[in-house]
């Protein structure tokens, strides 16, 4: 029995008294949620081409809107897993712009008067920067279009797109609304749930990729739960997580996983794979965890084993882990201490394995969150970090731009 089905074997007692009601059932709950995922839209699929066409997807290359990825820490993160797939199924300027930032710094990446299209990822739908952006937007960018992806039916985001002619809410099922507090199964799940989006015009080409991404998850998952519940109990107090073009976003997103379920006792960061030279190599010891997603690109993938081979030859960190899309990838140990890949073969390009290769990063912080002592399902008992942010006071400027006023509504 793999170290995850073990931990979902247990009885509800222990479960609840170690904090694992949650977290671990919704990580190995993945591959059915995809599979829901893709059945909802696709039932969904005529009312989201024709809002898309009515947004402005449907016209010549040169008069398509921008879109804009929005979102707030992991929900930021998706859109960077989507950016790259966007533009090349939609031919258009794709722009990932966290709502942290449109927020504050609007004046920035706003044109009054432009046809744009805001694609907005949120768990909850409750996020204080979301949903005021959101409500900023309405108000004062009367031609932009809204398409709101959440799990969450009752979230203010989805009501206000729900409510609003130039919007429309992609609603998942309640199951990937995590209540565990680092999401999972709601990352993945809003992942491929843009990569339906990019597909909206040809179905009949995902399918087979989201089906192949589901069969491989399910061997993905006991290989990865294996392999990170032994690098939990290495000793490692840091690490760094690459990857490139759409597994950055992978890296990232893995990296914040892995800190936010260990609450910080466990130190990471992320680059882009060929970025690491260029500085940030100074923060890897002999601490540290690096993690690689591989790519199968063959213009990306020399690079990346160059890099790992000058790692291993410096001898810089305590074990170079590569997370591959097929079992039948071959690495020497001059380049890996370790593979971990789904087994069979699979031909999943890089664009689409985020939403496969994302959960060997979260098995990660579960397993390292148990070895530090903490409770995954609340691993942060300060109450430093939550499930959903608040006591965010939204500020709007009043006619008098040196006077604020402090807008409190938005808190959850």
């Amino acid at each position: 029995m793999n170290p995850l089905s073990k931990l979902l074997n247990l009885p509800h007692t222990q479960r609840s008294e170690r904090g694992l009601v949650y977290t671990p059932g919704e990580i190995a709950q993945q591959p059915d949620t995809w599979l829901n995922t893709l059945s909802r839209l696709q039932h969904q699929m005529t009312e989201i081409r024709q809002f898309l066409t009515s947004a402005g997807l449907g016209n010549s290359n040169s008069q398509r809107p921008r879109v804009f990825l929005i979102g707030a820490g992991t929900s930021d993160y998706v859109g960077r897993c989507l950016h790259h797939l966007l533009r090349q199924q939609w031919q258009c300027e794709v722009i990932v712009a966290s709502s942290t930032s449109l927020l504050t710094e609007s004046a920035e990446y706003l044109q009054p008067g432009r046809q744009d299209l805001w694609i907005s990822f949120s768990r909850s739908g409750d996020s204080p920067e979301g949903v005021a952006v959101l409500e900023r937007a309405l108000a004062e960018l009367p031609d932009t279009h809204h398409l709101v992806v959440t799990c969450n039916a009752e979230g203010r985001m989805a009501r206000i797109a729900k409510a609003d002619a130039n919007s429309l809410c992609v609603q998942l099922d309640d199951a990937t609304n995590d209540r565990g507090l680092a999401m999972t199964s709601s990352f993945s799940n809003m992942v491929l749930a843009g990569q339906m989006l990019a597909h909206a015009w040809s179905t009949e080409q995902y399918e087979p990729i989201c089906r192949a991404i589901v069969e491989a998850g399910r061997e993905f998952i006991p290989v990865s739960a294996a392999a990170a519940a032994d690098l939990a109990k290495s000793g490692a107090r840091r690490a760094c997580f690459l990857g490139s073009a759409a597994l950055a976003g992978t890296a990232r997103e893995s990296a914040l996983k892995l800190l936010e379920l260990t609450n910080g006792q466990v130190k990471t960061m992320t680059e882009a794979t060929l970025a690491l030279r260029h500085g940030p190599m100074a923060a890897l010891d002999r601490e540290t965890l690096l993690v690689t997603f591989l790519s199968t690109d063959s213009s990306r993938k020399p690079y990346e084993l160059d890099l790992l081979r000058e790692v291993g030859t410096k001898n810089l960190v305590r074990s170079r882990v590569v997370v591959a899309g097929s079992g039948s990838a071959s690495l020497s140990a001059t380049q890996a201490d370790q593979l971990v890949a789904p087994q069979g073969i699979w031909s999943i390009p890089d664009l689409y394995r985020p939403v496969l290769d994302i959960v060997f990063g979260q098995l990660l912080g579960l397993f390292f969150s148990l070895e530090v002592g903490l409770r995954p399902d609340s691993p942060s008992p300060d109450g430093v970090i939550s499930r959903v942010v608040h006591n965010v006071d939204i500020h709007s400027a009043s006619s008098d731009e040196s006077e604020l006023v402090v807008d409190r509504s938005c808190h959850v």
